[in-house]
């Protein structure tokens, strides 16, 4: 069977698919609920799903305050329907959204993926840092 991939904005009906793509990537070390997820999603300034059918098999967010800083973030796909190219239709999506409201995009993410986002018209250009609690 051909699988038939929708790229959309549209809400699932429950957030319950995104906290089940989370887990299946390794993602909710937070312990996060559907509740948070939902948060999540609708407080973000833009956010594109990717289903297989009814199935959310991918998504990515868009954090910004909609004037000059948009940081693209928890772009992922589901391992069973990764490279098939979702990730960077979600991509495109994201980078379309930034570019159209005269926002340039940024993104952090982990070393190993710096080929793939440069791929995609990415550049370093910082060091990322993250709060460590244990490091106090």
């Amino acid at each position: 069977m051909k699988i038939q991939i929708r790229i959309t904005t549209e809400q699932p009906s429950g957030f319950k698919g995104v906290l089940n793509l989370y887990e299946t990537l390794g993602w909710n070390s937070f312990d996060m609920k559907e509740d948070d997820f939902r948060k999540m999603c609708t407080q973000s300034w833009f956010v594109v799903y990717a289903y297989d059918q009814s199935r959310l098999v991918g998504m990515g967010r868009i954090i910004s305050d909609g004037v000059i800083s948009a940081i693209i973030c928890g772009l992922g796909v589901a391992p069973t329907h990764q490279q098939l190219g979702i990730g960077k239709q979600l991509m495109e999506q994201l980078i379309e959204k930034c570019l159209t409201s005269g926002i340039n995009p940024q993104l952090m993410c982990v070393e190993s993926l710096e080929p793939y986002y440069e791929s995609l018209g990415f550049r370093k250009f910082a060091i990322g840092m993250a709060w460590d609690p244990s490091g106090k």
